[in-house]
Formats: structure tokens, sequence, C-alpha cells
């Protein structure tokens, strides 16, 4: 039926999710198509081997599942795959950028004061609080004393967390990580949340639901305003139709099977993240022909934001990283004073994935006796925590910013096309290197014993959970692909709203910002 929706929204996470709540809430007609699942809140995202951990871009249809990880020379690339986007593995962390990062290589119209108005709306729609003090992890303590002995201090803060809290929680409690803990409330858009327990979940989903994630709030909200959201539907192409846009999918079905399907609409924006939404792009211009003159800056400036994680082991201390919200508290060097680099350093954590697999077997077809076997084992090896002894440091950067992301022909399937990324090393070498020394130096501070992952000391590879750009803002298509609205150049209403289009590193967790221009954004479309 050409005409039943006003615009299509191309992703769920903080820049599809703002857009499609936004459009909605004007009263426009919005489809959102989400390539990943809906994930429920038990199982709320993957907990042993048999769950669908996996997103494979190749064949969705055999693996669909919550991780996208994609390999390329030098560089992996963690993303999820679900309504929600990255909101359902992001560590909480919502954080506006310096105000100097948008001093330079940003359109004029961006500056810290014009997207202020922006954040504010950001961080009231994630209910942002920090974590109580009388409920702070032990890697919290750790931070501030490694701070205060190297003479720091004052650049320690506690970072705003999209997690809501229960303020009379008693640390001392018994089963401390029990979802009995959590308080059920229900959230401004409607949707029942719960309280946090500590449990350490947050990056394999909360399951009591007190990380506020975008399907909780800003798609909820988009729904409540009768937006549609579909999940497992994977966009192909774009092209323009008659005045409209065609957006060709495939739908992903539970048989493994996959159907091809079309909607099209006079406006669409692209929110599929930094790789998502470079790759359509190339593929409408290179592949498919059917947007051929998007811009020749297309796949540059590609920035991993310096992200790098260095564990220390504490013989003598029980840091306990697989309790508490993921990650809690900074020790600010955006000022440029670290080796003359820009670093933003944060307390880490992972989730205790043995204790998980145990707890989740209550929850399937089981007898009573293994059901209660399974309950005891895994409570009991969450309380005694055998990784209590690491210290996960973690932080990011602002590194060169100038990766590559093209497509490039398969060597055993030549007709087809991969997404491939020119990243190189030396550029960011320096400030990878300023980051271990940081690290090292927190470490011996309070007594641990820093291991630099081989990925880097061997490998020269760096992980990122945070990558940025490939769709980059400019001022015209000679420098960049879209202009400071997300509007791709040279073609009306076709927008790209989210990662891809930072221009450069921020250096600390960006999801704030990709948000805030979302927000931006979206308050300027008609």
């Amino acid at each position: 039926m050409p005409g039943r929706f006003d615009a299509i929204v191309i992703g769920s996470g903080f820049g599809g999710a703002v857009t499609a709540c936004r459009l909605a809430e004007k009263g426009l007609r919005i489809l959102t198509l989400e390539r990943g699942r809906r994930w429920d809140a038990y199982p709320y995202g993957p907990r042993n081997a048999k769950d669908a951990w996996w997103w494979d871009q190749h064949h969705p249809e055999k693996h669909n599942g919550w991780l996208d990880f994609r390999f390329f020379k030098n560089m992996w690339v963690a993303q999820c795959a679900g309504v929600g986007g990255g909101s359902l593995i992001y560590a909480n962390i919502s954080i506006d950028a310096k105000p100097e990062v948008f001093n330079a290589g940003w359109p004029a119209e961006i500056t810290y004061e014009e997207l202020k108005p922006y954040y504010q709306r950001v961080a009231g729609m994630l209910r942002l609080e920090t974590v109580p003090e009388n409920q702070v992890p032990e890697r919290y303590k750790l931070m501030k004393e490694a701070a205060q002995k190297l003479g720091y201090g004052d650049r320690f803060k506690p970072l705003p967390t999209a997690v809501t809290y229960r303020k009379d929680l008693d640390p001392n409690r018994t089963e401390p990580f029990d979802d009995k803990h959590s308080v059920t409330w229900t959230n401004p858009q409607g949707r029942q949340q719960g309280t946090c327990t500590h449990c350490g979940n947050c990056v394999i989903g909360c399951q009591v639901r007190a990380k506020n994630t975008l399907d909780l709030n800003y798609l909820a909200q988009a729904e409540n305003h009768h937006a549609e959201i579909r999940a497992s539907h994977l966009v192909r192409y774009i092209e323009p139709v008659d005045g409209r846009y065609r957006v060709v999918f495939d739908r992903i079905l539970g048989n493994g099977q996959v159907l091809r399907g079309d909607e099209t609409a006079p406006r669409v924006i692209i929110a599929a993240g930094s790789l998502g939404s470079t790759e359509l792009l190339l593929r409408c211009r290179d592949e498919y022909k059917t947007l051929p003159n998007v811009s020749r800056f297309l796949g540059y400036n590609w920035s991993s934001n310096g992200d790098f994680l260095t564990p220390a082991f504490y013989a003598t201390r029980r840091l306990s990283p697989t309790h508490g919200p993921t990650i809690t508290s900074a020790i600010d060097f955006l000022d440029g004073t670290a080796d003359g680099v820009q670093i933003f350093i944060e307390d880490g954590g992972f989730p205790d994935f043995v204790g998980e697999v145990l707890l989740a077997e209550m929850h399937r077809p089981r007898g009573a006796i293994l059901k209660a076997i399974a309950k005891q084992f895994g409570a009991y090896l969450k309380d005694r925590n055998a990784l209590a002894c690491i210290m996960p440091w973690f932080g990011q950067s602002v590194d060169a910013a100038d990766g590559r992301l093209h497509l490039r022909r398969r060597w055993l399937k030549p007709w087809e096309q991969k997404l491939s990324l020119d990243w190189n090393i030396e550029r960011s070498r320096r400030v990878v290197d300023a980051m271990v020394n940081l690290h090292k130096r927190l470490s011996a501070a309070t007594g641990g014993i820093p291991l630099v992952p081989p990925t880097w000391s061997l490998f020269k590879t760096l992980i990122t959970p945070h990558p940025l750009g490939g769709c980059n803002m400019g001022t015209t298509p000679a420098n960049g692909v879209v202009d400071h609205k997300g509007a791709v150049f040279g073609y009306p209403n076709l927008y790209v709203v989210d990662g891809a289009i930072v221009p450069e590193a921020i250096g600390l967790n960006p999801s704030k910002t990709i948000a805030a221009l979302a927000e931006r954004s979206a308050a300027l479309m008609h």
C-alpha cells in the first residue's frame, strides 16, 4: 500500500530509536526496520552455549543472535543485533562529549552549546544517575585510590549511568545478586522495569530490566505514538522511485528461510551504526548502483574511538569485576596531559558466564531437583567469584580517525563483495602506548600486576565496541557524506543519523553524543 508510511528508519540504536520516537511524536507514520530480534526480559540475551550468541552478516538466516563481531586487519569491532541496538550491550555510560571536541573537524553549526539542550533531553529520557554511594563496587574504590596515589584525585569522577538503582539496597544482603532484590516499577512510557541487583549482566542482558535500554524508553514512546517496529528485517538496498525511496529488505524467518520484501516512503533515515550505515550506502552506490551520487568521501575518517583494555591481577585484593554495573567511574586525561594525548580511563567489568549458565538452567524444562541444584551451584559460583582478583583497566582516547571502509571482492567468491577496513596502526600507536603506560602506572600504584593483551603486544590488533565515522558530517560532498543535519548530499530526504556521522574520535563513551545529534536532526526534520 503506497503511502502508508511517512518515514522509514533503518536501525533501532541510539540514532534510530531517538529519530523514530521524535518523528512519531510529530504525528508522522513511522516504520523502523531492525535486523536483529526483539529480546524478551528472560532470556534477555544469551546465557549458555546453546543460545543465539552470534550474528553472521553473510548468513543471518543461520546465525541471528545477539553479538556481531567483525574481524578486520588490526581491528575487531563488537556490535549488537536486536531491537534497541547498541543499548542492549553497552556499559550504560551516558556522558557529554567535551566542549572542545567540537572546535575542529565538525560543521560550524555543531557546537557544544548547540547540542547542550539535546544532551539534556537524552539525559531525561534515559533517567541517568550515578551508582549510589553505599553501593559502589570495589573497582570504583580502586580507581579513586589509584588516582589519589598518583596525584590525580581531582581527575577522578563517578559517571552517569542509564540504570535504575534501589537507594535502600543493603550491600550486605543475603544472596546478594538474586533477582528477588529488584523492585518493579512502571516507567513514564508505561513499560515495567526493575531496580539493579548488581548482578553484573549489563552486557549480556539485564534480566530485571534495571538497565534503561532504548526498547524501554525511546522505542516504547515511538510505539505509543503508533510507530511500527519490525524485528528480523535486514535492509539490502535503497533506491529512489517517483520522488520516494524504496527500501528493499530480507525478512529473516525462524525456520532458517529468508523472504524478500520492500516498503516505500518519502523520507528514509539510515541508522544502522558506523559499519552498517556505511556498508549500506557503499552497496547502494557501488554494487546496486541505486544511489550513484553519494559522496566519494564515503567510508573515510573511520575511528575506533581509541578503546583499550588492560587486565591487572591483584594477589591480596578482592575486586569482583563480575559484580556491579559494567563501568562506574573515570579518571579524565582528555586535556592532553597524559604523554601529550587525550585519554579517558574507566573501570571495567564483565559477566560471570559460568555462574549464569547454571542459573539459566532454572528457566529451562528440567526436573525440580535439577533446577534446584543448578540454582545452588550458580549462586555459589557467583558468590565465590573466582575472578575476583582481576581489575579490567579500560579506557578510550582520541585516535587518528583515519580508517577507510570500502567493499572488496572475496577471494573464494569473487562475485561477492565484503566490507573491508584499511586502518594504519602506526598513526594511532602513540595514543595506544600512552593508554598502556597509564594502565601500568595505575596498576603499580595499587599493587596490581598488569598484563597487556597479546592481541596488542604480539599482533598490534585492537578491539572496539565504539566504532565511529564512515558517513562523516561535512560542509560539502568533498569533505563529508552528510551535512550538519545528517542529510545525505545530493539526495533530498535521505538521512544518516548514528555514529557513522561523527567525524572525529571523541575520546569517551559516544552514545549520548550520538543520541543528542539524533535529537537535533529529528527536531530539524519537517
